[in-house]
């Protein structure tokens, strides 16, 4: 019996990793957020690297030539709440300068991004991913896989790594160090 190489790369040690915590990441990410700013940015500090990491580690596969993709299960209602509650929870450390887009070199201003949204677009992803991985069908796994693992690579990678980078400058800065103590 032969198996195709999508089927295999389904069942692959790495996937079933990703698959963990990319399940572990939504089910963060819809929880309360009752640790306050440190305890969530501390979190993240320790989970992107990891998701960053398993995405990286998926077995090659192709994407279906087909328009439309997968069906999307987050919806734009819940990707806004998420984005707000986030944005709420840290305040002013949400922005940051965003210099590596090509539109950099040639802007006199600087670009302004979003940690609330690098997150919640990463969680959109990752949730429509889970949510059609979770169907159990070969054929629908294998593409949520491929489109999951193409915008790992083209869109949310990079994210992951613009929103760690101003993570990690809140987490090691002394002001929340100094609130950590007050907050709720």
């Amino acid at each position: 019996m032969v198996m195709s190489m999508k089927s295999l790369s389904v069942y692959d040690k790495n996937t079933l990793e990703f698959v963990r915590v990319a399940v572990e990441f939504c089910a963060w990410m819809e929880r309360d957020f009752a640790s306050g700013r440190f305890g969530f940015v501390d979190q993240a500090t320790r989970l992107l690297p990891l998701l960053y990491l398993k995405a990286s580690l998926i077995p090659e596969t192709a994407v279906p030539d087909e328009d439309g993709g997968a069906p999307g299960f987050i919806t734009e209602e819940s990707y806004n709440i998420l984005r707000e509650r986030i944005a709420g929870l840290l305040g002013e450390h949400d922005s940051y300068l965003e210099t590596f887009l090509p539109d950099m070199a040639y802007s006199d201003a600087p670009i302004i991004a979003f940690i609330s949204e690098n997150l919640a677009d990463i969680y959109q992803d990752l949730g429509n991913f889970a949510y059609l991985f979770r169907q159990g069908h070969e054929a629908a796994m294998s593409l949520a896989l491929s489109l999951c693992a193409d915008s790992f690579r083209q869109f949310w990678g990079q994210s992951l790594l613009n929103a760690l980078k101003a993570l990690h400058a809140i987490r090691y800065s002394e002001d929340i160090h100094l609130q950590s103590g007050n907050e709720a």
